[in-house]
């Protein structure tokens, strides 16, 4: 099993959204989600890979406990909710939503791939993304959905946009 490094950037449960600035290499309060809404899973990012909206891959991680801001956190990767979102101008930019298990985690621990994972927490995933984007005025929609070697291979390749190749 390959595992994946994942940078947590808003905690399970938070009702507020944080970004990772680079620039200053600090955790900043980007915005609050409406009443009643808050993140399902921890939310983070990929290192070093570089997505269709120009930041690193998001990710969610599908755990019993939650973490912190900048916790680190060693993955194995189950797949991935290929999406298109509206950007500027109403543009369509592919931002992705890649899933993953903590490799400590005992409850999801034989978890291998997002079709282990009950089809309702996948649906309800999707509307909570969904939902947030259009809050934000954005349309976001999933367009397929992609098992473990099919991530690997979008995150290598996300990689090497990072590195310039």
């Amino acid at each position: 099993m390959r595992s994946i490094e994942v940078i947590i950037e808003t905690p399970k449960g938070s009702a507020v959204k944080y970004n990772y600035d680079p620039v200053n290499d600090h955790f900043k309060l980007k915005k609050a989600l409406p009443a009643g809404m808050v993140f399902p899973f921890d939310f983070g990012f990929i290192p070093r890979t570089k997505g269709g909206d120009g930041d690193p891959l998001d990710i969610i991680l599908i755990a019993e406990f939650g973490t912190f801001p900048g916790c680190r956190v060693e993955c194995k990767l189950i797949g991935c909710l290929k999406a298109e979102q509206t950007g500027p101008k109403n543009k369509k930019i592919r931002n992705d939503r890649y899933l993953a298990v903590p490799t400590d985690s005992v409850i999801f621990e034989k978890v291998k791939t997002f079709t282990d994972l009950p089809s309702r927490l996948l649906k309800e995933l999707e509307a909570f993304f969904i939902q947030y984007n259009k809050l934000e005025n954005k349309n976001f929609a999933v367009i397929a959905r992609a098992g473990p070697p099919a991530s690997y291979r979008m995150i290598k390749a996300a990689q090497a946009q990072f590195c310039g190749k």
